[in-house]
Formats: structure tokens, sequence, C-alpha cells
């Protein structure tokens, strides 16, 4: 038996950090994610293909959002299970209880509704834990196999479920960690054989047969290994699994110490070089310092390289670039009267105001652009 695993889709993720135009792209690289799962699963001939929560970015969605996903999901040509996770759990305002979703949700679409047993195709079934409020007060995962006997001879089963299992969880105090532990215990007993969970976007192995997929496609910067999915092979009772990559976009961080013109040239280099910037935000953490003319340089330059990212951006928060004006940066202006008075404000002020140091930079440019 061979089936997909995958979770976090969060079709129509907000981004709010992208413009308009890199917005509408990468809400289309989610749905694209989504038909490329289709693809692979005709590919390596999959039986079904579970998704382990979040499967929407939340349960107030556009319709037309909704029907987009829906035209994704046509793609797969073998069942797929949805579990929902806390982005949109199954509480009063659910999506998956709207009418939108009744009646255009794909025939081969199951939405998991509890924890009764789902016999998907024949000799498996998925057991799964769904999400009915944002926040659960017990551990779902364990909930679902609590009652569980052990599976009938040749049946292969497998739990999905959301969510920061123990000894991953920042929270130590959250009563919905899912206690990992106790699944690897119950899957050494042979009362099931594989867990997929959602909620880390980066693929991670928690423990034999205990595995985040992660998200099909980049949410956040801080994510270590998004953009996969697992093709599970189970023989015997023994998984074997692959990761196979499904993302196109990418959150990079960029880190540099800039001290010189040699130190921009490098900088801009590093950024002229990543390939697929239309797919790639990028965020800056800049330290050290530059002249006024350096660093008049080096904002010209980002600012046609914006133009190529979907995001191009100094992280503020990490910013630590300090610009201090040296007296040949200005002798060959010829300012007088209030430019001259202005110039002296900024110079007075930039070396701890980022506003200060822009509009230095940016008079320094606009006065050589004009001399």
């Amino acid at each position: 038996m061979r089936f997909i695993a995958t979770a976090d889709w969060q079709l129509g993720m907000t981004a709010h950090f992208l413009d308009d135009a890199a917005r509408a792209r990468f809400h289309q690289a989610r749905l694209d994610a989504v038909v490329e799962i289709g693809r692979i699963a005709a590919q390596r001939r999959a039986d079904f293909v579970v998704v382990g929560g979040d499967v929407f970015e939340s349960n107030q969605l556009d319709r037309g959002i909704l029907l987009r996903a829906f035209e994704a999901l046509r793609f797969c040509p073998v069942p797929v299970v949805l579990v929902p996770g806390n982005h949109d759990p199954l509480d009063a305002s659910s999506i998956y209880r709207s009418q939108a979703f009744s009646d255009r949700c794909p025939s081969h679409v199951t939405v998991a509704q509890d924890s009764s047993p789902i016999s998907i195709v024949p000799g498996t079934e998925v057991v799964a834990a769904p999400w009915f409020s944002k926040r659960p007060h017990t551990d779902l995962v364990a909930s679902a196999c609590a009652g569980l006997e052990p599976p009938a001879g040749g049946m292969t089963r497998i739990v999905v479920g959301h969510g920061a299992v123990s000894s991953l969880n920042p929270d130590r105090e959250s009563l919905a960690a899912i206690d990992d532990a106790a699944l690897a215990a119950r899957i050494r007993e042979g009362l099931l054989h594989f867990a997929v969970l959602g909620d880390r976007h980066s693929v991670t192995e928690v423990a034999p047969g205990i595995w985040y997929p992660g998200a099909p496609e980049v949410t956040d910067r801080r994510e270590t290994a998004p953009g996969n999915i697992l093709l599970v092979e189970i023989t015997h009772g023994i998984p074997e699994v692959e990761v196979i990559r499904t993302g196109r976009w990418s959150f990079i961080v960029v880190e540099e110490e800039l001290s010189a013109a040699e130190d921009v040239d490098r900088l801009i280099a590093r950024l002229q070089e990543l390939p697929a910037k239309e797919r790639s935000a990028v965020w800056l953490k800049l330290r050290g310092t530059l002249s006024v003319a350096e660093f008049a340089r080096y904002t010209a330059e980002l600012a046609e390289l914006e133009t190529l990212f979907a995001k191009l951006t100094t992280w503020e928060r990490h910013n630590d670039l300090v610009v201090l004006p040296d007296d040949h940066d200005f002798t060959d202006l010829g300012l007088t009267g209030f430019a001259s008075e202005a110039l002296q404000e900024l110079t007075a002020a930039a070396g701890d105001d980022a506003t200060a140091r822009d509009a230095l930079a940016l008079l320094y440019r606009l006065v050589r652009a004009t001399a």
C-alpha cells in the first residue's frame, strides 16, 4: 500500500507582506502545489492522499478560493482525505459545513468529521483526529486512538492528526500537545502502522513511523525545510518514506556585513545570482557602517532589484547598518540655503535615525543625478 502524506496547504493564505501582483502569484502557487500532488499520485501510483489539517487558511474564505481549490483537487486521480486543523476547525462556522462546500466538493474527497475509521481503500483504514475548535483542551490524537482495537489481519491503519508533539512543543503547559512517546508506543505495539501530523511546516521525522510532511509550499521565513510531501509505502507493516519536493517559492533571509564598497558589491552580486526572483521573498539582515555615498549606491541598486523579486526588503528589526557621512561625501554637491540646512540636520540625525539615513541617501542621489 502506498499513499501521499501532506498537510498545511493553507489555501487562501493572506500573505499581507506581498504586494498585490506577488500575492496573486503566491496564491496560485499554493493551488499549483495541490495539482502537483495529484500529478505525483498518478505518476507514483499512490492509492490515496491524506491531508493533516489546515487545508484552508481559515473558515472565512471567498467562495472563489474554495471553487479554485476544488478545481485543483479534481486533478487528483485518487481518494483524498481532509482533516480539519486549527486554521479550519469543525466549529459552527466551519467551511466544511458550508453550502458551497457541500455543493461543489469533488466526490473523491472525504472530510474527516470524527475519529471513526475511514476505509479509504480495501485493506487500509484512516483514523483521523480533526479539530473542533481553535483551542482544544486535550490530546486529540490520543483521544482518537483511545478506543482502538488491534487491526484485523492484513489491515493497515494510519492515524492523521494535527498539532505540536510534546517533544517539540514550545508551550510546555499545552493540554493539546500530542504525546509522541505514547504514539510511538502504539506503533511498536502494532495498534497502528503510521502517523501523519500537520502543524509543523518543515518536513520532520519525530520518531520511526511518526512524520510531519510539512507544507507543500513555503509559508514563513522561519521554516527550515518547507515545500515537500511524503510518499509512504507500507509493506507487511513496515513503512518506507520518501520526501518529494513540491514547493516552487523561496523565503530567504540574507545576512551581510557592509563596511566598504566591495561589501556592497558582494551583496548585490549575491542577490543578482538568486534564481526564480519572481517567486522569491528576501529579507536582509544587515550590520556594519557605510558612508552616505556607499549607502546611496546600495539603495539605488536595491531599488532596481526590488522590481524583480516577489519581495526584497530590509528586516528592520534586525537592521544594524549605520550610515556615517564623511566630509568628502558632500563637498562637491554645492548645496546652499535651505538645502544646505536640511543636509546639516539630516547629517546630525543619520547616526541613529533610519528615516534620516534614507533621506540623506535620497538627497545625495538626487543632487548627484541633477549635477
